[in-house]
């Protein structure tokens, strides 16, 4: 039997365990990428473990998160990661350069590498041939390290395209269009693989639309194929040495099968407050827009930036829309002001021009207006990430948000034809581009005698006790179905400069679902010694951070007690000792309330011997029985109170026996 492409990848790159759906399998690591919203921890991480030097093929650090600078506190990180860069041996992309997916894929994506960021939209290099895991911050320092990343053998859910994109259709309706059938949790213990005629239409950049968002859809990964497109990409990016072939075996098959005929896809848009929330552009057209913000990773190419401005080219967005154009790299806008007016039919139509970077898509400014449509080509819309609380944030296509720009209103861009007697713009990519290595700081071979700057707001990393064998505990709080990590504890520019922070950055926890967690969380530590939160199906969606997780045992969190998780969140519960527990009877789930006293009995024993755990609620006097799904690796690190604690022990264990 022939394979996928994804199992050519994971073949390549197995050390442990079987390609089996369900079995833990261990996988060497060639590149790493982290960015300055989560990159700090990393490096506090890597100095607690005592790493020297990185281990990778290559690990690159970015800095496209955290760029406004209010005060000192996001300059004083920059500069913390810059020495860390050159401390540890990582490539530095310094602020401004732009957005970490774009950038790594035009500079050091090679086909058939794999590669773990911590940041969830890292498999848009699948777009490339890569299998690249989004992946919180710890399991990238231990990759960074020289361990392999662990995961649970994924589902290869093939989907195959025919057909070709119709005129005012593109990339970004694929994957909506994926979201639309599926959901935001369809993707949950799969890796997505494209396949089949249609990709032939597909550019590299088409590909990393779809690859980044297939994150949304809750996917370990998606991937695509290194072909003929995959060279002409690396071609134009003076890199064609690094390209490889990599397709399927022509009697490969797939454990799920789907076809998407990309000939009938029509204008699609997801609307709030979830990127699952999709339907035709015709169903909500005409509703009145405030802001238009185009750019991010879900929507990198150069062309998603032509087409928006051959689409307002000599003409002038409303006067009712804030437009805003967020380029994705420095060497795209070099690229963009060099093809005939490119740049300046934005300038013209009204467009607001900003530095490269993630900006409005993790709430560093472009916050909209209160109570007012926002249409973003971005990848998430969760109810407040825009920085506003009662945002109303649509995604889309660059086609759809170009048009709404020019109308003030929801508007399929078909129309656009009649409105503006225009015809579809048709992209012609250069053959070369203009490369701009310049904002790439590469480390030095030397780096002993480098020592890490640290700004006041800079926190060592705090350390957790092991597992207890009992806890008497109240339920701090209960949440429902996918609430997503942007609840758990948010981005935006008032949070965000803690990330270096734990102390400061727990005082966030929970706050946009309950403003006073934090402080009762700190008086159930004293009390009680911590606390568990009860939660639905699909905790800890979207993003990979894993302050979710670090914050909320820095309150003294225990257990979370849900009905399922998103896969990161549940790693990164287990990486820092908070127990993901799981109901064995889903109903049980509706007789616990916020404010009942729980015991969780034998809790050592039971999950070095694989057993249930008992939890008996004393406030109602019923038992519950729960499970878990952690490996014998896990179980260890569940132990030891965490990984890094785990790792420590693991190091003096070696050392002793070398000594």
């Amino acid at each position: 039997m022939g394979l996928n492409v994804t199992q050519k990848l994971i073949q390549s790159h197995l050390v442990s365990g079987k390609m089996e759906p369900g079995e833990e399998i261990g996988l060497t690591i060639d590149q790493s990428l982290t960015q300055d919203a989560t990159g700090t921890m990393v490096m506090l991480e890597l100095e607690a473990m005592g790493l020297d030097r990185v281990k990778t093929e290559l690990s690159a650090q970015y800095v496209d998160h955290n760029l406004l600078q209010t005060d000192y506190k996001n300059a004083d990180d920059h500069l913390f990661l810059r020495s860390a860069c050159q401390r540890f041996g990582i490539w530095y992309s310094r602020a401004g350069n732009g957005i970490s997916h774009a950038v790594h894929m035009e500079r050091f994506g090679i086909p058939g590498k794999t590669l773990i960021g911590s940041d969830s939209h890292t498999p848009a290099a699948g777009g490339l041939g890569m299998l690249a895991f989004g992946a919180g911050g710890l399991d990238v320092a231990m990759a960074i390290a020289g361990e392999p990343m662990y995961i649970k053998m994924p589902q290869v859910w093939g989907v195959k395209l025919t057909g070709r994109l119709p005129d005012w259709v593109s990339a970004k309706d694929v994957i909506l269009e994926m979201l639309r059938r599926h959901d935001v949790d369809g993707g949950r213990g799969k890796i997505v693989e494209y396949y089949g005629p249609g990709l032939a239409s597909l550019s590299a950049m088409d590909r990393h639309v779809i690859a980044n968002m297939g994150t949304e859809l809750g996917a370990t990964s998606t991937v695509f194929p290194s072909d003929d497109e995959t060279r002409r990409f690396l071609y134009s990016q003076d890199r064609e040495d690094d390209w490889m072939e990599l397709v399927a075996d022509g009697d490969a098959t797939y454990d799920i099968d789907e076809e998407i005929n990309l000939s009938e896809l029509l204008p699609l848009i997801a609307c709030p407050s979830s990127p699952g929330n999709v339907v035709p552009v015709r169903e909500v057209e005409g509703r009145d827009v405030n802001q238009v913000v185009v750019g991010s990773s879900a929507n990198p190419g150069l062309r998603d930036f032509w087409i928006v401005s051959e689409i307002v080219k000599n003409k002038v967005a409303s006067d009712r829309v804030s437009f805003d154009v967020n380029p994705t790299s420095r060497q795209l806008v070099e690229n963009l002001a060099a093809m005939d007016d490119a740049f300046l039919n934005l300038i013209h139509s009204g467009a607001r021009f900003h530095q490269a970077g993630c900006l409005g898509c993790i709430g560093m400014g472009q916050a909209p207006a209160s109570d007012q449509i926002s249409l973003r080509t971005m990848p998430r819309n969760f109810p407040g990430r825009s920085g506003t609380a009662d945002d109303q944030v649509y995604l889309c296509s660059p086609e759809t948000a170009a048009a709404a720009a020019l109308t003030g209103k929801i508007t399929d861009p078909r129309d656009l034809e009649n409105i503006y007697d225009m015809k579809y713009p048709r992209f012609k990519a250069p053959e070369k581009l203009i490369i701009n290595t310049d904002m790439l700081v590469e480390p030095p071979a030397d780096n002993r005698d480098i020592e890490l700057v640290k700004g006041p707001n800079i926190k060592s990393f705090p350390e957790f006790p092991a597992l207890p064998d009992r806890a008497e505990v109240p339920v701090l709080l209960k949440v429902g179905d996918n609430i997503s990590t942007d609840e758990i504890l948010p981005a935006g520019a008032r949070v965000l400069p803690f990330r270096s922070n734990i102390p400061g950055i727990s005082d966030f926890v929970y706050y946009m679902v309950d403003e006073s967690f934090s402080d009762r969380a700190k008086e159930t530590q004293e009390k009680y010694g911590g606390h568990v939160i009860v939660a639905g199906e699909n905790y800890a969606q979207g993003s990979s951070r894993e302050h979710a997780a670090i914050a909320p045992r820095y309150l003294g969190q225990i257990a979370v007690i849900a009905k399922s998780y998103a896969r990161i969140g549940w790693q990164n519960l287990a990486n820092f000792g908070i127990l993901p527990l799981e109901f064995i009877d889903p109903e049980d789930y509706d007789s616990i309330k916020a404010g009942d006293e729980l015991e969780l009995l034998d809790l050592r024993r039971a999950i070095e011997e694989g057993d249930t755990i008992a939890l008996k609620n004393r406030t109602r006097d019923l038992t519950y029985r729960v499970n878990y799904s952690l490996s014998d690796r896990q179980v260890e690190v569940m132990l030891a109170g965490g990984l890094i604690g785990y790792y420590r022990t693991q190091r003096l264990s070696e050392l002793q026996t070398v000594g």
